[in-house]
């Protein structure tokens, strides 16, 4: 196969990953994550039938013949920022709790083929990325599927994240404020990522920073309560957090 085409299918595989993650992606934003031209990009998609262009955005044929654009996602290249630089705390033998949250699609999207970890995975969205990484062994929380934001919750007293302990839980917070602390839409959502924090050898905190001065009504946790912290712009100094906790690559 060419070298030309080789990349092709390359970056027809990574759009094909970001689509499961949201319902469409812009050419533009597209265009910057690939690191290629949008022309470049209409090419791929011209020699493809997963996707198409409909009206600047790409879509998955399979599962976007309708859909509104005022529902786009945002901020996806900020996400796929954070994603890259986590994904490059994930190391062979780690059993990594992985949250809910695009955010948290996007770091898996992008952990290395070759890297041989174990995921507790309570997001179907992130289960459906994971499954393709052959090296990674996948443990799924069972319980009530929640369609609003992909997580499963157990229906019993107790859970897999009560029989595992991970060397690693990547947790997504929807909002960082200095007084409110981490805090995110549902009060469901938060339990399980305390029960995953408590569980774990090293909490590792990720956002972007759109999440700034945003509180929302389920309480998380604070900042001091993650020994690293991933985010894709600087922490400003108010927050009183210590470079050595600022992971950067």
């Amino acid at each position: 196969m060419a070298i030309d085409n080789i990349k092709a299918n390359s970056r027809i595989k990574k759009l094909e990953l970001l689509l499961k993650q949201v319902d469409k992606i812009h050419l533009r934003e597209a265009s910057t994550i690939l690191n290629v031209s949008e022309m470049t990009i209409r090419r791929d998609l011209a020699s493809t039938n997963s996707m198409s262009l409909l009206g600047g955005y790409i879509v998955n044929d399979a599962k976007n013949s309708y859909f509104l654009l005022e529902q786009q996602d945002k901020n996806v290249v900020e996400k796929m920022e954070v994603g890259k630089l986590a994904s490059s705390l994930i190391e062979d033998g780690d059993v990594i709790f992985f949250d809910c949250g695009t955010t948290i699609a996007s770091l898996a999207s992008q952990i290395s083929d070759k890297v041989k970890f174990t995921a507790i995975c309570c997001s179907i969205n992130t289960f459906m990325i994971l499954q393709e990484k052959i090296n990674c062994n996948i443990i799924l929380c069972g319980g009530h599927y929640s369609r609003d934001n992909s997580l499963v919750t157990s229906i019993q007293n107790y859970s897999i994240l009560d029989f595992v302990c991970t060397t690693k839980a990547f947790i997504a917070t929807s909002g960082v404020d200095k007084q409110q602390g981490l805090t995110c839409f549902r009060f469901s959502e938060a339990q399980v990522k305390q029960k995953a924090m408590a569980k774990a050898q090293k909490k590792i905190l990720i956002f972007d920073h759109t999440k700034f001065k945003q509180v929302h009504p389920a309480y998380i946790g604070r900042l001091d309560d993650f020994d690293l912290i991933v985010c894709n712009k600087p922490i400003p100094e108010e927050f009183g957090i210590p470079s050595e906790r600022i992971w950067k690559r």
